[in-house]
C-alpha cells in the first residue's frame, strides 16, 4: 500500500474524472501548515477543497460525498509566491553561473540574448520557467516579461502561463536594448482586455517598470506618467533594479508626486538608505526580495535587505530573478536569507554580550507564502490554508529519506526539503503535479523544444 494517496494513480483519476465544479476533495490525517495566523499548525489535520476553494482546515471534518485523500506521513503547506522572475529566460539557465556583476548579467541577456527573440522563444521560456515553478512548489509566480518586443512577444508569454494552469501574475515591461515595437505602455489595455477581463481568473496583470533611467533610458522608469497608466488599469505596479543611492533618491522622488502605496512592489531594496526605508513603511509600499541575487551578483552591499524591511515594519515576499546565473526553487531562496541573516546577526553581535536577532524558519516560510501573496496583490487569494481562499496547495511528504522523522514541520519544510518530497501541488483546486511528477507535459517533445530555442538564440547574432 502506498505511504498516502498522493502517490496513488487511481486517486488522481478519481479526481480529475470529476467536473470542477463538482469535485469535494478531503486531505487527511495531515501536518498542516496553514501559515494563517489564527489557524496555526494542526496535528492530524484535515483540508476540504470544493472546486477551487478551501472550504474548511480542521481535525476530523466530516467527508460526506468528498473524494477523501489520504495524507498521512505529509506536512499540507500553501503553495509557494515567487514574486519576481524573469521567465522568459529560462532556456538560457546557468549559462553564467559566475557571472561578476550586474552590469555583465545586462551586457550579455538584455543587452545580447534579449534582442533576438522570437514570440515563440518567448512561449518557450516562459513555459518552462512555470512548468520548473510548479515542479519545486511555486504555485503563484510573478513573471516579470521584460523582453515584450511586440504585441506576439506578450502574448506568447501570457499564452505560456495559461498552457501550464500555474497561478501567474504577467508584469509587462518593453525592452531595454534592441530594436522594439514601442507599443508598450499603450498595449496594456490591449492585453487587459484580451486577458484579463475577469477579477476572479488564475492570471492577473502588473505594469513592470524600473527604477530609474540610468539602464535603458526614461521611457521604462518609473514615475507619474507610468503610475497613470496602471491607475488608469487598476493594476499594480511592479518597480525592478531598486537600490543603491539613485534608487534612494528615487523614493524619495516618488512619495513627493504621490505615488508609493501598497500597490506598488520595490524588487531587490538592497543598499537603500534609512530615510527611503522610512517611507517605504509609511506608505505601506510592498518589497520582493532577491536573496541569492543579491548574493551572488553581489548587487550593491550584497546583502538581502531583509532586517531593514522588518525595521520598518514591512514583511517582504521572495524571488527567484534570473535563471540565467540563480537557482529555480524557493527552497534554495529560503535557506539563502534565513543563513544570511542569521549570520550577520550573530557577526554583529560578537564578542559584545548581546543577543542577536535572528529570523526564524517560519519567518521566511511565510515569506514565501503569505507575504508573497501580499506582495503580488493576492493576499486575499493564496499565501494560506484559510477557508474562502483559493485551493494552492502541497503535499510534501514528511517521511521521506531526508526528512524523516518528523519533529518540527516548518523546520522540516524550510531546511530539510525540496521538489522532490513534494508529491502533489494543487493549484486553484486542479492537481498539476502528483506522484512526484508534473501532470500534462511531453516532456521529450518540451526538451526538443527547448534545445531547439536555446540554440536559435545562441547562435543568431545580437541585432
Amino acid at each position: 500500500m502506498n505511504v498516502n494517496d498522493t502517490t496513488s494513480p487511481a486517486v488522481l483519476d478519481q479526481l480529475r474524472r470529476l467536473p470542477a465544479d463538482q469535485r469535494r476533495v478531503l486531505f487527511t490525517g495531515a501536518t498542516v501548515v496553514t501559515m494563517d495566523p489564527e489557524l496555526g499548525i494542526i496535528e492530524g489535520g484535515d483540508v476540504l477543497v470544493e472546486g477551487d476553494t478551501i472550504t474548511a482546515v480542521g481535525p476530523h471534518l466530516d467527508a460526506g460525498d468528498a473524494v477523501v485523500v489520504g495524507a498521512a506521513g505529509t506536512v499540507l503547506t500553501p503553495g509557494f509566491v515567487d514574486t519576481h522572475r524573469h521567465a522568459w529566460e529560462a532556456q538560457l539557465r546557468r549559462i553564467m553561473p559566475d557571472v561578476d556583476d550586474l552590469g555583465g548579467y545586462v551586457m550579455a541577456t538584455l543587452a545580447g540574448y534579449a534582442t533576438v527573440y522570437r514570440p515563440e522563444d518567448m512561449f518557450i521560456g516562459t513555459r518552462l520557467a512555470a512548468l520548473t515553478a510548479i515542479d519545486s512548489g511555486i504555485t503563484t509566480m510573478l513573471d516579470f516579461s521584460h523582453n515584450s518586443r511586440t504585441r506576439e512577444h506578450s502574448d506568447a508569454a501570457i499564452e505560456a502561463l495559461i498552457s501550464t494552469g500555474i497561478r501567474g501574475v504577467h508584469a509587462s515591461m518593453g525592452p531595454h536594448f534592441g530594436d522594439w515595437d514601442r507599443q508598450w505602455p499603450g498595449d496594456l489595455t490591449r492585453l487587459k482586455n484580451q486577458y484579463f477581463s475577469s477579477d476572479d481568473q488564475l492570471l492577473t496583470l502588473r505594469l513592470a517598470t524600473l527604477a530609474t533611467d540610468e539602464i535603458a533610458g526614461p521611457a521604462l522608469a518609473y514615475g507619474p506618467e507610468l503610475a497613470r497608466v496602471a491607475q488608469d488599469l487598476g493594476v499594480g505596479v511592479s518597480v525592478d533594479a531598486v537600490f543603491g543611492a539613485s534608487g534612494s533618491e528615487a523614493v524619495l522622488r516618488w512619495v513627493k508626486d504621490g505615488i508609493l502605496s501598497p500597490e506598488v512592489t520595490l524588487i531587490h531594496s538592497t543598499g537603500l538608505t534609512s530615510e527611503a526605508w522610512k517611507i517605504m513603511g509609511e506608505t505601506g509600499t510592498t518589497v520582493a526580495l532577491a536573496p541569492t541575487s543579491d548574493a551572488q551578483i553581489g548587487l550593491e552591499t550584497a546583502v538581502p535587505a531583509v532586517d531593514e524591511a522588518l525595521a520598518v515594519g514591512i514583511r517582504p515576499g521572495l524571488s527567484i530573478d534570473v535563471e540565467v546565473a540563480l537557482a529555480s526553487d524557493m527552497f534554495t531562496q529560503m535557506r539563502a536569507l534565513h543563513a544570511i541573516q542569521r549570520m550577520r546577526a550573530v557577526n554583529s553581535v560578537y564578542g559584545t554580550g548581546r543577543q542577536p536577532s535572528r529570523i526564524t524558519t517560519h519567518d521566511v516560510l511565510d515569506f514565501a507564502t503569505l507575504q508573497g501573496a501580499r506582495t503580488n496583490g493576492l493576499a486575499g487569494v493564496t499565501g494560506s490554508l484559510t477557508p474562502g481562499k483559493k485551493a494552492d496547495l502541497l503535499v510534501i511528504q514528511a517521511e521521506d529519506l531526508n526528512n524523516m522523522p518528523l519533529n518540527d514541520p516548518i523546520g522540516t519544510v524550510v531546511l530539510g526539503s525540496d521538489a522532490r518530497n513534494i508529491s502533489a501541488v494543487i493549484v486553484n483546486g486542479e492537481a498539476r503535479k502528483w506522484n512526484g511528477q508534473v501532470l500534462d507535459v511531453d516532456l521529450p517533445a518540451l526538451r526538443a523544444e527547448v534545445h531547439a530555442s536555446r540554440d536559435y538564440v545562441l547562435n543568431t547574432p545580437a541585432a
